[in-house]
């Protein structure tokens, strides 16, 4: 452990209060489990106080962490909240909600940090250039440009994106993580340091809407990803180019223009027409809400402008029709609280003894039982045999298939 003078009070008070919130433990119970006051624990985790050495390695444990989490320097860390909390509004009510949010996203950004340290699996991929908005030209054909550059850059072709978390995760190294924010803001934003860019989807969403915020956030880092921001749900009258770049963008990516018009002209040219269920099950197929899908064929001039205000008076109800239709859609949502390869890193960890169970827990954020369940999960995996019959195979992760020889 360092020397006590070399310990920053704050940054280990700020590391302790993150450690216990992430357990679900209170003041009051990490306080008795030290034996000192509750006003002690807070002044410690104020940072008006520093705490002793074996206070820190007997919290450490009780968290669920190791102390090198507690005390070690991490070079480079960005503290998220300032800049995050300054694009929101100083008059909202609901600031707290908000910064238990950030407080969450920075915890899960030192997390990965943390796990790809001691993985010594620092993800390794090319950032393509950042692309300028243009003030003047046309920004729909210019977003479109610039999504059919990425969808060949990611391999994605013309088709629904249908694991987009882990395509802009494996392919363009963004980290997504989902945490509960207000319902009106959509998802957050930053770059970090040693990490790359950082992005929040509102865990309260439906999976279309955390798609659309996925590939909104998208455009951000392509345009703009050294700028923290705070994307918000409610329509401005007259939105910065940036934002309707992004949107344009999140349009162009998610639902391409010349598999969307071919399938709507082999719709009306087998049919004669082209009906409702039919604006349904293609907004089904492309993994996005109907009214992103009807403003989208009003953007192609496919549908009469003004189609999505009709339907929303007549009281079109999307998911009653999606369900008389039988449509089966998917939750390709980003679910999960953080990205597949996190749980794989700490899942490894364990594996090969660098963390222990507690600490395994503590980065999976759930209890023990769980996280013994999470590593069965990825350890014990169905395979078919030759004979077609399925059978449990598992997996030793700590196991190297190119330091040694397969028996």
């Amino acid at each position: 452990m360092a020397q006590a003078h070399e310990l920053d009070p704050h940054a280990i008070g700020q590391r302790l209060s993150a450690a216990r919130k992430a357990r679900g433990i209170t003041q009051e119970e990490a306080a008795e489990f030290l034996g000192v006051s509750r006003p002690t624990l807070s002044a410690t985790e104020r940072g008006t106080r520093l705490p002793v050495p074996e206070e820190i390695v007997r919290l450490a444990r009780y968290y669920g962490r190791s102390v090198h989490e507690i005390v070690g320097r991490r070079e480079g860390t960005v503290e998220l909240q300032p800049h995050l909390r300054a694009a929101v509004p100083p008059s909202r009510s609901d600031l707290g909600e908000i910064d238990s949010a950030i407080a969450e996203f920075q915890r899960l950004v030192d997390d990965y940090r943390e796990l790809e340290h001691i993985e010594g699996a620092q993800l390794v991929v090319e950032y393509p250039s950042e692309v300028h908005v243009p003030r003047r030209a046309d920004l729909r054909q210019f977003a479109e440009d610039v999504s059919e550059r990425e969808r060949r850059r990611l391999a994605v072709g013309d088709q629904p994106i249908l694991e987009l978390r882990r395509a802009l995760e494996d392919c363009a190294g963004l980290r997504t993580f989902v945490v509960g924010l207000p319902s009106d803001i959509a998802g957050m934003y930053a770059y970090v340091a040693d990490l790359g860019y950082c992005i929040i989807v509102n865990r309260k969403h439906p999976a279309e809407r955390q798609r659309w915020t996925l590939a909104h956030e998208y455009g951000h880092f392509l345009s703009e990803r050294h700028k923290p921001g705070v994307d918000y749900l409610c329509e401005r009258a007259r939105k910065p180019s940036g934002e309707s770049f992004c949107d344009a963008f999140a349009a162009n990516f998610l639902m391409p223009r010349r598999p969307i018009r071919q399938r709507f002209y082999d719709v009306a040219r087998s049919t004669g027409d082209f009906k409702v269920a039919d604006l349904c099950k293609l907004s089904a197929d492309y993994l996005v809400s109907v009214q992103a899908m009807t403003l989208r064929l009003e953007e192609l001039a496919l549908v009469e402008r003004g189609t999505w205000s009709t339907l929303r008076e007549k009281g079109f109800k999307p998911e009653r029709l999606k369900k008389e239709l039988e449509l089966q859609v998917p939750e390709t949502g980003p679910e999960a609280e953080y990205p597949e390869r996190y749980k794989y890193l700490a899942v490894a960890a364990f594996c090969k003894a660098k963390i222990t169970e507690g600490q395994l827990a503590g980065f999976l954020r759930c209890d023990r039982v769980s996280a013994r369940e999470i590593v069965r999960e990825c350890v014990n995996r169905p395979e078919t045999t030759s004979s077609g019959g399925r059978e449990i195979i598992e997996l030793p992760f700590e196991r190297s298939l190119l330091s040694e020889s397969p028996s």
